[in-house]
């Protein structure tokens, strides 16, 4: 699995999407919630989305986690009622791939990679998961990407 790990630099993105907050214990349950729910109103977007993945930027601290559910789209001029814009700036990121089954695992193995590399989380950018869902798979690709100094 350290194979997998890597260092990209993603450019600026553009998402809407919705946001749960609460405490560390609630996950992943609330996470999976939340993009459902969020999937279930993909049509409200329509053709502003640039791409099929589910982004899902989130940010946390000692007690509990913000998580989003968002897609890329270009930037709109009036965003769908509940809903929020915002831009990630460019980063460098530490990366890894794995399955929505195997994320805990993943992490795991990404922050051995990162000690081992001695990079170090840059503590005021958000960390991303990105799915690809397929509604016909139970087990569906993921991409990992904590921010980097």
């Amino acid at each position: 699995m350290l194979d997998l790990c890597t260092i990209v630099n993603k450019p600026a993105i553009n998402l809407v999407g919705i946001s749960y907050c609460g405490p560390f214990s609630t996950l992943p349950d609330e996470a999976i919630r939340l993009q459902t729910e969020f999937i279930a109103r993909k049509h409200e977007l329509g053709s502003a989305i640039k791409s099929p993945a589910l982004y899902s930027p989130y940010f946390g601290n000692e007690v509990f986690a913000t998580y989003w559910a968002c897609y890329e789209t270009r930037r709109l001029e009036v965003v769908p009622p509940g809903m929020v814009q915002f831009t990630i700036p460019e980063h460098r990121y530490a990366m890894t791939t794995c399955t929505n089954k195997r994320i805990g695992e993943a992490y795991d193995q990404l922050f051995i990679w990162m000690k081992e590399m001695k990079l170090e989380k840059l503590e005021n950018a958000v960390s991303i998961e990105v799915f690809y869902i397929d509604e016909h798979l139970e087990e569906v690709p993921v991409e990992l990407y904590i921010p980097i100094k």
